[in-house]
């Protein structure tokens, strides 16, 4: 919960900071605009890679099980190693990234090069940005710390900081090139700021890590092996995303689009898909071990159906009224309507594919909770294979919403595998009474998608009645939050009515059952 509460926090300050941002930079009218979104962007491939996924999965179950069985100084002593080998490894690629930057944007940013000062521009804000990198590292690994010794706050809390750092430069700015420079610095300011946060919160725990110099010791070069199957299914990951980059680049404005889109879409991946994610895994893994087949059925189908009753209305949602929620929140400054009806587009068929976001985090605990890691990454590879092919094809077919339309396929081509190899090998089959569950969260949905579509369509009569009010001023935010409030409080009476979600079986959810313990702080990462 207190992981949960603070993400969510994390997530409104990203949206406050994108609506500043896109406010001063624009879309499509201003060379700004991409260029610092691909400023942005650049260093955090390598972070998704490196940072705070194959090394953070890696280093922290190797520290948990040091503090558990050898004690804190131990541990202590191979965190320093680990910290001055990621700190090594991050400046490296740092300072390579930095010397090499104008052949690197050649290829990952193509379509700059017709427009010389939005090339030039880009090279220059991601030099600046890429010391974000190595701060980051830093700070994944403190995190790991934290989470091992059972404290979450700072963990939750510490994302956070670069919202702040960059509202509180970017606000002041007029000029989209002042701000997208402000916006750069805040990036590595903010960096800075999260590596120190996080080590000063890992040295109240009494954690005494203080790396000396670079050793390479057996206990290293075991991390960095077991890093290998997470850098390659990360790496896969990546590589969808510099094509996605690379297509964008052809297109003004379009990187500012997607990431408008994904603000949206990845709020329920994160609040839903994460958090069942985290619970489940540790669950599931007991009954395995217990051989309670009838627990882990029923984990599993409680997954699916609170992941699917929490995602579906989300799909929903963002399917109904895309450009109201776009328009509404987004529209101000440079960043105009035509800007926001390209990001609705995209946004819709991000839509529907939420509910296969949240469910590839949910059903891949069924493979990790039996020791199979191989089987999730053969079909990332096999998705992310569909998604580069159809994204290059469509992209150049139907336009550049094709991106979105791909990824959306080819999650669901991963949960389509999921689901055939779970039932095939007598894994996991969902429950005649959890399919049922389904139907009713479905028609629920449906009710709901019905009435968003619906305030949609007369968006400009409920708009009149807010102003009418003498609420002139925000009146379109804020019929987009009352339309949002009504979503939120007719859905529940609908999927309780339907049965999807009894009352009762949501309260039995957040109760800790007798016996149970905490998830294992690697199982948060």
């Amino acid at each position: 919960m207190i992981y949960s509460a603070l993400t969510l926090v994390s997530r409104f300050m990203g949206l406050a900071r994108d609506l500043v941002v896109t406010a001063r930079l624009g879309a499509s009218q201003t060379i700004a605009a991409d260029a610092y979104y691909t400023a942005l962007t650049f260093p955090n491939l390598f972070r998704r890679i490196f940072a705070e996924g194959a090394f953070a999965a890696a280093f922290v179950p190797d520290y948990s099980k040091k503090l558990a069985a050898e004690g804190k100084e131990a541990a202590d002593r191979f965190a320093a190693d680990a910290l001055a080998s990621v700190a090594a490894a991050t400046v490296l690629i740092t300072v390579l990234c930095q010397l090499t930057m104008p052949w690197l944007m050649m290829v990952y940013s193509p379509g700059y090069m017709s427009d010389p000062a939005k090339f030039k521009l880009a090279v220059v804000l991601t030099q600046i940005t890429m010391p974000y990198l190595p701060c980051v590292a830093i700070a994944s690994l403190f995190a790991g710390v934290l989470t091992a010794r059972g404290r979450f706050i700072i963990y939750g809390f510490y994302p956070t900081l670069l919202n702040v750092v960059m509202l509180a430069l970017v606000l002041p700015q007029k000029d989209p090139t002042t701000a997208a420079y402000a916006a750069s610095w805040g990036v590595v300011i903010a960096g800075v700021a999260q590596a120190a946060l996080c080590w000063w919160g890992a040295s109240k725990t009494g954690a005494r890590i203080h790396p000396k110099h670079l050793k390479l010791t057996p206990e290293i070069m075991v991390l960095a092996k077991r890093m290998g199957p997470g850098v390659i299914a990360s790496s896969a990951t990546q590589i969808n995303l510099v094509i996605s980059a690379m297509l964008a680049s052809q297109v003004a404005g379009m990187r500012v689009w997607l990431n408008v889109a994904e603000r949206f879409y990845q709020l329920p991946l994160s609040l839903v898909g994460v958090a069942i994610g985290v619970a489940l895994l540790p669950r599931l893994a007991t009954a395995l071990q217990n051989r309670d087949d009838d627990d882990a059925q029923g984990s599993m189908d409680q997954a699916i159906v609170f992941g699917l009753a929490l995602s579906l209305p989300a799909a929903a949602a963002l399917m109904a009224m895309p450009g109201y929620l776009i328009d509404g929140l987004f529209v101000r400054g440079a960043f105009t309507s035509a800007d926001a009806a390209n990001a609705a587009k995209l946004l819709f068929h991000y839509g529907w594919g939420v509910p296969a976001f949240v469910l590839i985090k949910i059903l891949q605990p069924a493979f990790f909770a039996r020791g199979d890691t191989k089987t999730p990454m053969r079909f990332s590879l096999v998705s992310v294979g569909v998604n580069i092919a159809l994204g290059v094809i469509l992209f150049h077919t139907i336009g550049f919403e094709g991106i979105a339309l791909s990824t959306t396929i080819a999650s669901w081509i991963t949960v389509l595998q999921m689901v055939v190899r779970l039932r095939s090998t007598k894994t996991y089959s969902p429950s005649a009474r959890a399919w049922g569950k389904v139907v009713r969260v479905s028609a629920a949905t449906a009710g709901m998608g019905a009435l968003l579509a619906l305030a949609s369509h007369f968006r400009p009569v409920l708009e009149g009645l807010v102003a009418q009010l003498g609420l002139h001023h925000g009146a379109k935010e804020l019929t987009v939050l009352l339309v949002c409030a009504v979503g939120g409080a007719v859905y529940p009476a609908l999927l309780f009515a339907f049965g999807g979600v009894t009352p009762a079986e949501f309260k039995a959810s957040l109760r800790r059952r007798k016996g149970d313990k905490a998830a294992p702080s690697s199982d948060l990462l």
